[in-house]
């Protein structure tokens, strides 16, 4: 695939540019542990969180997913921004694409908004970002791409080649294919064979100085 230079990046937040996940194993331990379930070990949160609350809570939880949802806020909500870590590299990328200029920058993740929104300000990220869309901020959460088009917003961009979406997971890919951008997975583990069957990253960089520097390339 030829690469053009991207006009836009759009990234997913948790697990790509910051490291929220004991804040959020530990929310949904007092969750579970509330609605009388096993909890999940921190590999099993990881490997299984992909989508919003309002999206995933219902199948996890049925006629109890509403009190289980307040429950797991609450938990989220006293811990969050206390653990809050950015991922190596998160900020030299964010500055070097700003120092560059001409990069439409935001962030579209399946957290809610308003939290999504308060990690941003602590870690004093407000200045990199033209949008911050979370979850229940669009009509429709990842992988729809109802977020990336409120993230593009009134921004002149059209989804395309030139818009790079970058995330960890699947359903990161997913999302980029059903907006029409490219798939960029930020991850050190390279795709597996089938991993991303209809959904296959059009770049895989293993880490955000590497993101960098392949912009840079181009």
């Amino acid at each position: 695939m030829t690469l053009v230079r991207p006009r836009a990046l759009l990234f997913d937040w948790d697990n790509t540019l910051v490291d929220s996940w004991g804040a959020i194993h530990d929310a949904l331990r007092v969750t579970f542990e509330a609605m009388g379930r096993e909890p999940w070990t921190l590999e099993q949160t990881r490997q299984r969180v992909r989508r919003s609350t309002r999206e995933a809570f219902p199948a996890l939880f049925g006629k109890r997913a509403e009190e289980a949802t307040g429950i797991f806020y609450q938990a989220f909500e006293s811990d969050h921004l206390k653990t809050l870590e950015a991922r190596e590299g998160a900020e030299t990328l964010l500055r070097g694409l700003v120092e560059a200029g001409g990069y439409y920058l935001a962030v579209v993740s399946n957290k809610r908004g308003d939290l999504l929104r308060r990690e941003v300000a602590r870690l004093g990220w407000d200045g990199y970002f033209e949008r911050l869309v979370g979850a229940n901020d669009a009509a429709r959460d990842k992988p729809a791409a109802d977020a990336v088009e409120m993230a593009l917003g009134d921004s002149g961009l059209a989804p395309g080649p030139e818009i790079w979406f970058v995330g960890d997971t699947d359903i990161d890919m997913v999302c980029a294919a059903n907006a029409g951008c490219l798939p960029v997975l930020l991850r050190a583990e390279p795709p597996g064979a089938g991993e991303f069957t209809g959904s296959e990253p059009g770049v895989h960089v293993a880490g955000c100085v590497q993101l960098l520097e392949a912009v840079r390339a181009i």
